[in-house]
């Protein structure tokens, strides 16, 4: 039996791997005042980002319909057989119910399940990776569900920006600790942790803060995979790239783009390394 692999556009994932691991991406929604845009369709990162720097308006960003979710559905049911969606943590956006409640609106009859990866950017991009490199190779839905939970128990991703400005303004954390950081002028340093923003350190400098990510990654054994993600800040990411060679083939390295949708609530600045691997930072 066919199954299709569907995600949103907060997996970050870059457009040949999507193509080569015929991944289906449903964009998010990014809205500046009364103007939206879909999520690296209307609106590249590239121009996300120059636009972020300037403009007095905040962005806010939204799911599309519960209708948009299901009409994608219908038109991936007609030839094939099952579907398996993997959103963004449900406790940031709220893809996971929408792709839900949007199997009741279907028009055509296919097995459609839905899982919550508890993750973000390229962590959930790489549980998805792996859903869909199971199903190429012939996996059922279920078959595929499993290799889906065993992969996020398996990511991880450490993040920097230079201010918590953007996730104070979108609710992601309290405006009290937002305030303090901007008040001490640190670079935050953050993961998910059970699908919510988590502290990992704050860091008194850009370049601390860097090192922490790479020291992250230093901390983790049999890397599988190892990705890093800019905003707007594409040298410093390169250059990270280069010194995580020491502990993963450069090459083997995947570079990505943070979506609007990531972005809106961080900020420019956004620096991030995933890896799926054995992750001893959690110990």
């Amino acid at each position: 039996m066919s199954v299709k692999i569907v995600t949103d556009s907060i997996s970050d994932l870059p457009a040949e791997i999507v193509k080569a691991l015929d991944i289906t991406v449903i964009p998010m929604m990014v809205n500046f005042g009364e103007e939206t845009y879909r999520d690296g369709l209307d609106l590249s990162p590239e121009q996300f980002y120059e636009r972020l720097k300037t403009s007095t308006v905040f962005p806010h960003t939204t799911v599309p319909s519960i209708h948009l979710f299901s009409d994608t559905f219908d038109k991936l049911a007609k030839e094939n057989e099952e579907i398996l969606v993997i959103t963004v943590s449900s406790r940031l956006a709220a893809s996971y119910n929408e792709s839900t409640q949007a199997i009741r609106f279907m028009k055509r009859k296919c097995r459609v399940e839905v899982i919550d990866s508890h993750w973000a950017g390229m962590a959930e991009g790489f549980v998805v990776m792996a859903a869909a490199r199971a199903a190429l190779a012939g996996a059922g839905l279920d078959e595929a569900k499993e290799v889906t939970q065993k992969t996020m128990s398996r990511v991880e991703f450490h993040a920097t920006f230079d201010t918590l400005e953007y996730l104070g303004r979108g609710g992601r954390i309290g405006h009290a600790w937002a305030m303090l950081g901007s008040l001490l002028k640190v670079n935050p340093v953050i993961t998910l942790k059970n699908g919510v923003v988590e502290p990992v350190s704050k860091a008194r400098s850009r370049a601390k803060a860097i090192d922490q990510l790479y020291q992250f990654a230093e901390s983790c054994s049999n890397i599988e995979q190892m990705a890093v993600e800019d905003a707007a800040s594409p040298k410093e990411a390169d250059a990270l790239v280069k010194r995580l060679g020491a502990l993963f083939p450069e090459e083997k390295i995947l570079r990505s783009k943070a979506a609007p949708t990531v972005g809106a609530h961080t900020g420019p600045s956004l620096l991030l390394v995933s890896i799926q691997g054995k992750l001893h930072s959690r110990a």
